[in-house]
């Protein structure tokens, strides 16, 4: 009976040891498969062209990506700039002032927010975001020959699309702040403010920026919104209200010509694995913010 205990807990142990295994080979095996395919374009152009040269003709053998990794870093940044003061203060609100009716049915909305299907915050896009950066946003800052499809409405889009992530984590994680430390600061002569800055923020830092890092690597591979209202034009953005064109709608809008066309395949593969690379060198330095961040707290 013994015996048979202690080999079920072996073999439980061993299988759970193998999925994680496997989960942490997962991305290795990505990286490689990418590699690989991109590995014809890499033989016959230079890294630096293929990341430095704006030049786009796939039928002239011209591959440079740099109009899709600027298009791709400012929408992203873009919507940080806008996504995180707005979430921060979201959940501030919901956790320490808002009532338990009010903060239940604003956490209701988030997570009708959470289940809308892209497409349709592309079309909302569409009619209400592009419209308003060309007829009254656009006209306000001097620039009259935008059509709205930029990289401007791609990153309010965005920022929206990765509110209901961000909130809902931020709310987790405000939660874990045990209510002594509030009462304690209360008791010191703190006012609420005062408390909710000074304490619980600070408290909570880690888990806020680990639920910012979350919400934007997805963002970073968001792809049928943003297409839908950035432009899609292989040019270099010279400011907010021009169009763009990030590697996600790169990708989704041509792979299914790179079968006519020698060494498309190889380039729009090499689009992937540059997606993922940034998305990995932001998760890195995310990484790297929070674990000092950890580190002052401690």
């Amino acid at each position: 009976m013994r015996i048979g205990r202690i080999l079920r807990d072996r073999i439980a142990g061993k299988s759970v040891w193998m999925v994680s295994a496997f989960i942490g080979l997962l991305l290795f095996l990505i990286v490689g498969g990418l590699l690989i395919k991109s590995w014809p374009i890499l033989q016959t152009h230079s890294l630096n062209d293929l990341l430095f040269k704006s030049l786009w003709k796939p039928r002239k053998n011209l591959f440079g990506f740099l109009p899709y990794i600027l298009s791709t870093v400012y929408v992203t940044m873009i919507s940080i700039l806008i996504a995180v003061p707005l979430c921060v203060l979201c959940t501030i609100y919901l956790s320490e002032y808002a009532n338990k009716k009010v903060k239940n049915f604003v956490t209701s909305l988030v997570d009708i927010l959470a289940g809308i299907p892209s497409v349709i915050f592309g079309i909302w896009g569409i009619i209400m975001v592009v419209p308003f950066i060309s007829n009254t946003l656009a006209p306000a800052f001097g620039v009259e020959d935008t059509t709205g499809y930029s990289i401007l409405a791609g990153g309010l889009v965005l920022a929206i699309m990765v509110f209901p992530i961000v909130i809902h984590i931020m709310l987790e994680v405000l939660r874990t702040v045990p209510v002594e430390l509030r009462e304690a600061s209360l008791s010191l002569g703190a006012n609420k403010w005062e408390t909710i800055k000074k304490v619980v923020l600070r408290r909570a830092a880690p888990g806020i920026s680990a639920a910012i890092v979350l919400g934007f690597s997805r963002a970073f591979g968001e792809t049928l919104a943003v297409l839908m209202v950035v432009g899609n034009t292989s040019l270099l953005p010279h400011s907010l209200f021009d169009s763009g064109y990030p590697l996600p709608a790169l990708i989704a809008n041509n792979y299914g010509e790179m079968m006519s066309i020698p060494m498309y395949d190889s380039a729009l593969m090499f689009a992937a694995l540059l997606l993922l690379t940034v998305i990995l060198l932001f998760n890195v330095v995310a990484r790297m913010v929070i674990m000092r961040v950890e580190r002052k707290m401690a």
